[in-house]
């Protein structure tokens, strides 16, 4: 992870100073870090005197994000237009207007600033941005923001930004020899009052008992391809509607799979109507899935992305091995 450059925070800084009021929002269907992302982003303009409304479309599907869903709202504060010519846009861990989702109101036009960390991500025309694939984290650069502009973070932010990075680290598995400065900016966070024991609880714990079925019918329909370097399972309709959507726990079902012996990624397929699908890859070391999610319209990270696709899990599994096998 870099550091920022003091150019890099003067930017946001001005972005503050140059509006009285902020939409703060992340992509749909949120996960941690999105939405600890946008609670500090909201801590800081609070910092600074601004008022600012938190948005996002949800659904919460996660339930280590169940407790913060009352502070978002799908429905954007009516402005005026001389209102709305002061207000800004803060967009956290997305940097696709079409990734935020269905929001009553029209975010479009406002003068925005995107924080993004993603392997896809690109900076919309007409907007000011802040990406860094290099991030493993949108709350790593919130952090660097936050400190660059409010000096010390409290203990309200340390905690969130702590657990939005542990949630996209898993719980820092994912990072490599390259990833000092990012400890070091956890040390920070814990410094400023953040507990890893009770962060970890938090992510793992308080899973419903139906996730736990879920899981092993996953685990019976896992397939393997391509000489068992690939692993591919999916979850049908049916079995949403037998055992809910609530507190749904891919991040297991990734970390089984992968664990088996010569694979070198994975594949979960959700049916979600009868002619979408969702999906997640996950993947090992030099195995670049956002390559692969990219073919079916979707995008992320070397080794973690997805994608919402028009199709059926049976027609799509054959098309989706076919990428995987142009690059194992």
């Amino acid at each position: 992870m870099k550091l920022l450059t003091e150019e890099q925070i003067a930017s946001f800084r001005g972005f503050i100073a140059n509006h009285d009021f902020f939409y703060i929002v992340g992509h749909k269907e949120p996960d941690g870090d999105c939405i600890c992302s946008c609670l500090a982003l909201g801590l800081l303009i609070k910092s600074e005197g601004k008022q600012y409304q938190l948005l996002s479309a949800g659904p919460f599907k996660r339930s280590e994000i169940h407790q913060y869903e009352k502070m978002f709202s799908s429905s954007m504060q009516f402005l005026s237009e001389e209102e709305r010519r002061h207000t800004g846009l803060i967009i956290s861990d997305c940097s696709e207007y079409s990734r935020l989702g269905d929001l009553d109101g029209d975010p479009r036009n406002l003068d925005s600033f995107i924080i993004d960390h993603h392997k896809t991500a690109s900076c919309p025309a007409g907007a000011s941005c802040l990406i860094d694939q290099s991030a493993p984290a949108a709350c790593s650069l919130v952090q660097l923001l936050y400190e660059g502009i409010a000096g010390k973070v409290s203990k309200e932010a340390a905690e969130l930004l702590f657990f939005g990075l542990s949630t996209d680290t898993g719980f820092f598995r994912f990072l490599t020899s390259d990833s000092a400065e990012v400890f070091r900016a956890a040390a920070r966070l814990v410094e400023a009052g953040a507990d890893p024991r009770m962060t970890y609880d938090l992510i793992t714990s308080g899973k419903p008992y139906t996730t736990r079925k879920l899981l092993g019918i996953m685990l019976d329909r896992a397939e393997r391809y391509l000489d068992g370097k690939l692993i591919v399972t999916y979850e049908k309709i049916e079995d949403t509607q037998k055992w809910g959507a609530e507190g749904r726990d891919s991040d297991s079902l990734y970390q089984l799979l992968l664990s088996v012996k010569g694979v070198e990624a994975v594949v979960f397929l959700r049916q979600e109507t009868e002619a979408s699908c969702t999906g997640g890859f996950r993947s090992r070391d030099d195995v670049d899935v956002s390559a692969v999610a990219a073919k079916f319209g979707g995008g992320g990270h070397k080794n973690a992305s997805g994608m919402s696709v028009e199709g059926r899990i049976d027609t799509l599994i054959p098309a989706i091995v076919k990428e995987f096998a142009r690059i194992m």
